[in-house]
């Protein structure tokens, strides 16, 4: 899919009826791809005169291959925290050309639809391609930021389940804690990356030089924000971890009350099997068991035997 959007009143509106002649209005300031087909990304290529990454080329993970300039402007490539049926990581690639914006991803993103709400209603909220890139970005650590407040908030119902000595933990709630710390512990790590990831993205923004003053001031402000959550999302992994250490404690506090059992078990019962055990010997010469008496005599043994450790 192909949208085109221009300013008008201050607002970021979408061209309603693309065609390849509106691409090349020079009020065009963004463009974005979301899962182009090949023919899209040639009509981009030959409207701009450009070469748009390849998917191979997006999904590189080293710095060089993410972040760099060349003659058709400044890419930048970045994790961005999808959720669909289940939290994800997706690569979208940005590119500045000649005061545009172009974007391509392969899926849809909450991001995005914020941002381009929060576009379309204010006006002024943004007037440059520079102002587009870094409103997305903006967009995206608050986004990442809920994700972590969401995980924070349930991982506090896990820990009073977990933490609370009026409650006993039975085996299936005791599953379901560790399943559910380890889907936080996944997402808190998926939202790490995606902070680490945008991070260096723009860094190597403001390394480029292509922001105005206001706009560098704008994104320091952001690496701000990104260094708090990343503290938050040490936090969280902290706080897991404790409280798989204390669901694990839990769980060996249960098994070894089951062994504590047998252990008795098997202390209470050795005497008394070695009483049988003698008086269960097959020797001709065995004075005792002549008598009436030596019987009873012993199955009382064996009980006070038994009785005696326990």
């Amino acid at each position: 899919m192909l949208n085109a959007f221009v300013l008008s009143a201050g607002r970021l509106i979408q061209v309603p009826a693309l065609v390849p002649a509106d691409l090349s209005r020079p009020e065009v300031l963004w463009v974005d791809m979301v899962d182009p087909t090949d023919e899209e990304r040639e009509l981009v290529q030959q409207v701009f005169k450009l070469e748009l990454p390849e998917d191979e080329e997006v999904k590189d993970l080293e710095e060089s291959a993410r972040c760099y300039v060349d003659e058709n402007g400044v890419h930048i490539s970045s994790f961005f925290l999808s959720h669909d049926d289940e939290y994800g990581n997706v690569t979208v690639s940005f590119l500045l050309n000649q005061g545009r914006l172009m974007t391509i991803r392969q899926e849809e993103l909450a991001v995005f639809r914020l941002f381009r709400l929060r576009a379309r209603v204010q006006p002024g909220f943004v007037s440059t391609a520079q102002e587009i890139l870094l409103s997305i970005y903006d967009a995206a650590v608050e986004y990442d930021a809920d994700v972590l407040e969401e995980i924070y908030s349930k991982l506090d119902g896990v820990s009073r389940r977990v933490l609370d000595r009026s409650a006993e933990m039975t085996d299936e709630l005791m599953g379901q804690a560790l399943a559910e710390l380890a889907g936080h512990e996944d997402i808190n790590g998926k939202v790490r990356l995606d902070l680490m990831d945008t991070r260096r993205a723009l860094s190597f923004l403001l390394r480029s030089r292509v922001l105005a003053t206001a706009q560098e001031g704008d994104l320091r402000e952001v690496l701000r924000d990104l260094e708090s959550l990343n503290n938050h999302s040490a936090f969280l992994f902290d706080k897991i971890n404790f409280l798989m250490d204390a669901v694990m404690g839990l769980i060996n506090l249960a098994q070894n009350k089951i062994i504590k059992i047998f252990s008795i078990a098997s202390v209470v019962f050795l005497p008394p099997t070695l009483v049988a055990s003698i008086y269960g010997m097959n020797f001709a010469h065995m004075p005792e068991l002549s008598q009436n008496w030596v019987y009873p005599a012993a199955l009382v043994l064996m009980i006070m035997s038994g009785i005696a450790p326990y």
